[in-house]
């Protein structure tokens, strides 16, 4: 075989394949080897485990019972968007049913079966899992409870769904029960959808915002990973959230809980921690981290999981661009603004607005000769330059300083780029 590779005008002939010769078994064994000596990255001899790829193919597939018209088949109609759903609907329930059924097999292979965890694993430790825990149960108030362990019969049904496996029950039982919130996922949807037109001047129209808009597709993927996530169904959550952070940049664990009419401009970098419970009516922007102050520990030096550790943001709150809150005692009260790339570890009362104090500006010019000229420091600050253009006041990383919980000044503009 012969094959021509060109790079720009000049012209290389290889006339034989590649072959890797006597190491081939060396190789091999070395490979293998490697797989015997580590069981965290295999998954090897066990039959249990849900599909990315099936998951990621699921996802789009209910992106498209959420947008009809929009994403997937077009020029549906009145007379044959019920035989359409009717023809998607069966398909998405025999994939959601069939991954569900996997990562509970999977959870209760874990509790009969304990391995070491990359998580939980120390050379002194003995080999145990963190993952023996089984299902998370749905959030009642902050901590996320964990029990409900149970055996599976999978091992001798080869992983396949069996009526008398108490996973192929529970796994049953979770799909239908997502099936049926979908009309209200839609229902939230729809007011996040109109939230972004709203606060986005430069939205065309609320088609606009489903066709394009990447914060509205990582809330679309959230609501139903959440759906999920409350419904106790293990791993596939997060690997839904995973799929479209790395679409969107958006980082959301299935775990957080956010209200109605949630809009997220931009979005480039946003994270939103698990125990984070966001209210109704927030508004944030691209680079914007809610996340964990510390994290508590046993006294084996593990970090305990089942505590909150993000911040609540209650009802009406602006939260613009690359501001930093963190710590699950920090509330962020009703009606605040969170100004740009503030720094806040502490609870902030309702009605505030956040800031940082502007560094002075200094600017150089040059004059006719084209050499600098002595100019005494800017009178305008951050905040005024803010003013005049229409920005909220951002500065310099190394000018930042955690904001006063108490500190209110005038309301600060709308930002818009």
């Amino acid at each position: 075989m012969t094959f021509i590779i060109r790079r720009s005008t000049l012209s290389y002939m290889i006339t034989e394949d590649f072959v890797i010769g006597p190491k081939l078994g060396e190789l091999v064994e070395r490979v293998v080897a490697s797989y015997q000596k580590d069981a965290r990255t295999q998954h090897i001899d066990r039959a249990n485990l849900p599909s990315r790829d099936e998951t990621i193919q699921l996802v789009q597939d209910l992106l498209e019972l959420l947008y009809p018209g929009f994403i997937g088949r077009q020029h549906l109609t009145r007379h044959n968007v019920a035989f359409h759903v009717g023809d998607l609907l069966p398909r998405i329930g025999e994939a959601t049913f069939h991954q569900i059924f996997l990562c509970l097999c999977y959870m209760a292979d874990q509790h009969s079966e304990p391995r070491a965890s990359a998580r939980a694993m120390s050379p002194t430790e003995p080999q145990t899992s963190v993952l023996a825990d089984s299902l998370r149960q749905p959030r009642s108030d902050v901590p996320l409870a964990k029990g409900d362990r149970r055996e599976s019969a999978a091992s001798a049904t080869g992983g396949l769904p069996n009526s008398a496996d108490p996973s192929d029950r529970d796994a049953r039982r979770i799909t239908l029960a997502f099936l049926e919130g979908i009309p209200a996922i839609r229902e939230m949807l729809a007011g996040d959808v109109q939230a972004a037109y709203d606060g986005d001047p430069a939205a065309l129209n609320c088609d606009e915002v489903i066709l394009a808009y990447p914060g509205l597709l990582a809330i679309s993927v959230h609501r139903m990973a959440h759906s999920l996530y409350q419904l106790g169904v293990p791993l596939m959550p997060r690997m839904m959230s995973e799929w479209v952070h790395s679409r969107t940049g958006i980082d959301i664990h299935p775990g957080a809980r956010i209200g109605h009419r949630f809009f997220i401009d931009h979005g480039t970098g946003v994270v939103i921690g698990e125990t984070t419970d966001i209210g109704n009516n927030v508004k944030i922007y691209q680079g914007v981290t809610l996340g964990a102050l510390s994290f508590a520990k046993d006294d084996r030096g593990r970090v305990i999981r089942e505590h909150k550790r993000h911040p609540t943001v209650k009802d009406n709150v602006t939260i613009y661009a690359n501001a930093i809150i963190l710590g699950g005692d920090t509330v962020i009260g009703e009606h605040s603004t969170i100004g740009g790339s503030v720094f806040v570890t502490s609870s902030v009362p309702p009605g505030s607005t956040v800031t940082f104090k502007p560094p002075e500006l200094r600017v150089k010019t040059r004059g006719a000769d084209g050499q600098p000229s002595a100019t005494p420091p800017v009178a305008s600050t951050a905040r005024a330059a803010a003013t005049s253009s229409g920005l909220p006041s951002t500065a310099a990383a190394a000018a930042l300083q955690p904001a006063s919980a108490t500190e209110s000044t005038e309301l600060m503009p709308d930002y818009m780029i």
